[in-house]
């Protein structure tokens, strides 16, 4: 079965939403899979005396011609660049993150592409709401990253390098498995990496062990290498001792992956998106999967 059978690619005209589009068709292509470009168009809710609104009888004709505008901006986003048959769009009316993760959801889906958010000096800060409710909420992986308009055009995207950032938590069997197929994929390398915060030296009395390093870099790459025999995953390991954004910053830039791979936590009442994750995803130097 195929890592990849359908695509969604959420696009709101943008330079970024344009490279988010070039990676979505190089997966595309290489799967032969479907790709849909998914726009949504906000419920008007402009007050009935603004003077934009008054040739409208109400909101569903103002709604109405939002969308068809949207569906003539989508083609005109699409012109000339995805001609096939496995290329659909979409235009829906409603909240964009709740929608994106239904229709994500109901229609099985197994991938989502799309940037996150941010201009300028501050960027690295910055995680769009948008981005950052679809990270929380969507049942499949979602793919993103800061940079997405300076993605090259398809036909030269290799991914070669793939780093996979695992905690070890019980999701880590999904998130390696997945890079791991995506890497045999693509021919290319696994690394797998974990970081070990310094603040977990202060922790079950190790910081009194002159060789914590050695002991806990040990049971860590013990406890990865089980869970590479058991998924069968080859790959080298590196354990890193630092906050794990950091940690995995450099190891992917010392790499030079084209693609790291990460868990999001467990679903349930707070979300999925961790810190650490939020953290990578806004300092990563190449696209970020996140399971």
């Amino acid at each position: 079965m195929a890592l990849l059978s359908r695509i969604l690619v959420p696009v709101e005209f943008s330079p970024r939403c344009m490279g988010s589009a070039q990676y979505a068709e190089a997966l595309a292509r290489h799967f032969h899979c479907e790709l849909v470009f998914l726009h949504v168009v906000r419920p008007p809710f402009t007050p009935y005396t603004a003077p934009d609104v008054m040739a409208y009888s109400n909101a569903i004709d103002l709604g109405a011609d939002m969308q068809q505008q949207a569906r003539t901006w989508l083609e005109a986003f699409l012109a000339g660049r995805f001609n096939s048959n496995r290329v659909a769009q979409e235009v829906l009316e409603g909240d964009p993150a709740r929608t994106i993760v239904e229709y994500a959801r109901d229609g099985g889906f197994d991938l989502i592409v799309m940037p996150t958010h941010g201009y300028g000096p501050f960027r690295r800060f910055l995680l769009g709401s948008v981005t950052a409710k679809v990270l929380h909420d969507a049942a499949c992986p979602v793919w993103t990253g800061p940079h997405m308009e300076t993605a090259p055009a398809y036909d030269s995207l290799e991914f070669r390098k793939i780093l996979c950032a695992i905690d070890l938590e019980p999701e880590s069997r999904a998130v390696l498995g997945w890079a791991g197929a995506f890497a045999q994929e693509f021919s290319g390398e696994l690394h797998i990496v974990h970081a070990i915060a310094t603040s977990e030296r202060r922790a079950g009395g190790w910081s009194f062990d002159p060789d914590w390093r050695a002991d806990v870099s040990r049971r860590a790459r013990g406890s990865i290498e089980q869970l590479q025999n058991e998924l069968q995953t080859p790959g080298d390991v590196s354990i890193e001792i630092g906050e794990p954004p950091e940690a995995i910053r450099e190891a992917a830039g010392r790499l030079g992956a084209d693609l790291v791979v990460i868990g999001r936590g467990r679903p349930g009442l707070l979300g999925r998106l961790r810190t650490n994750a939020y953290a990578i995803l806004r300092e990563s130097p190449c696209p970020v999967v996140a399971i």
